[in-house]
């Protein structure tokens, strides 16, 4: 398995499970929601890119196989 993969698989993984304990430490307020809401807005847009990027590299793969 390509690594790049296995390194888009994990981000949106440690993202929003493996930082809550470090991130729910920070107190201010971002765009009018607390930091912790924030950041797991922010993991959603980052697991959107993420997938995007498994899919662009998947296709490269599967382009011949139609």
């Amino acid at each position: 398995m390509n690594p790049i993969k296995i390194i888009l698989t994990l981000i949106p993984f440690v993202w929003t499970i493996g930082m809550i304990p470090f991130v729910n430490r920070v107190k201010p307020f971002v765009m009018g929601l607390p930091f912790l809401a924030f950041w797991l807005v922010a993991g959603i847009i980052v697991a959107f890119l993420c997938i995007k990027g498994l899919y662009a590299i998947d296709s490269k793969n599967n382009k011949g196989a139609d």
